[in-house]
């Protein structure tokens, strides 16, 4: 992989192009969309092109995967979204924390649309809520959750749903699911590196040593202690000076993942820490903050 590709993640199949074609198609259909975040990247994890796609629609945004995200952070994230005038709630949609509050919140979203139904002789009509948000950030996990029924796929990797969906959830709410949809390049390394930390970016497109290097740059500057306890470095001088590939290395040989001649498997050590990582196992992290933007 090129020094351009390690710094510009471009990553548009076919299949994306597509479903751009279909939300903007769907949109007549529903009458407010559902954004789902992940909580340790909102920004990053946010399509950009997604205002222009949805029309400006009414719009409630979940911060999804909170349980893995640094609370206080998550909290402001949410006043931060409140302040813009738009409607967030935290959520974990594998284990349905926070998703009680979601039907309600629909239901005050969309009053004026509830009424107006009523004014028209058609109370009780389904509402309808497009569901959005790049891959990863859990929409069919959050499906399944409302629907009650594991009709959606779910899995750990981008790119698992394909197709238009519709779900009942009660409450007089159906969900429209779409697949989800990245933008066709992130100028910003930053933003790449971030998708990638999480997974919402496929690995074989990233270079995983340089991404474990960059996720563990962070995690040394910010979050030192939580490394110190996970990999038991307790014993081991000026953390927070070593160049990160030595980190690896310190890590690595923690570990014990060596090959011949007593060298660091770095590309092993790398797949051990960006999955511990993913797994929930170094702790609660934030990637960004509202002050930050």
């Amino acid at each position: 992989m090129s020094d351009s590709q390690k710094q510009i993640v471009q990553w548009f199949p076919g299949h994306m192009a597509k479903t751009r074609r279909q939300i903007k198609e769907s949109l007549p259909l529903v009458d407010a969309v559902t954004e789902l975040l992940d909580a340790r990247i909102p920004m990053s994890s946010r399509n950009p092109e997604l205002d222009e796609l949805t029309n400006k629609k009414p719009r409630i945004v979940l911060l999804n995967k909170c349980d893995m995200a640094d609370e206080q952070t998550t909290k402001e994230w949410i006043e931060y979204f409140k302040s813009h005038g738009q409607y967030a709630i935290a959520v974990d949609c594998r284990s349905g924390k926070g998703l009680g509050a979601y039907r309600p919140l629909v239901r005050q979203v969309l009053a004026e649309k509830i009424k107006s139904n009523e004014e028209k002789g058609m109370a009780g009509k389904a509402l309808r809520v497009m569901v959005v948000g790049i891959p990863n950030t859990g929409k069919s996990s959050f499906i399944n959750r409302m629907a009650g029924k594991n009709r959606a796929k779910v899995a750990d990797k981008p790119g698992v749903t394909r197709h238009n969906q519709w779900f009942v959830i009660g409450n007089g709410i159906e969900l429209l699911d779409t697949p989800g949809v990245l933008w066709p390049k992130f100028d910003d390394k930053t933003v790449g590196d971030r998708l990638g930390f999480i997974g919402s970016v496929k690995d074989d497109v990233m270079d995983t040593e340089t991404m474990a290097m960059r996720l563990l740059e962070v995690l040394q500057k910010d979050y030192t202690d939580l490394l110190i306890e996970r990999y038991k470095l307790q014993k081991i001088e000026n953390i927070a000076s070593l160049e990160v590939y030595e980190l690896l290395e310190v890590i690595g040989r923690k570990r014990g993942m060596l090959i011949s001649g007593g060298e660091i498997d770095t590309e092993r050590v790398s797949v051990m820490l960006l999955d511990e990582y993913r797994g929930g196992k170094l702790g609660r992290i934030s990637f960004e903050k509202p002050a930050d933007y």
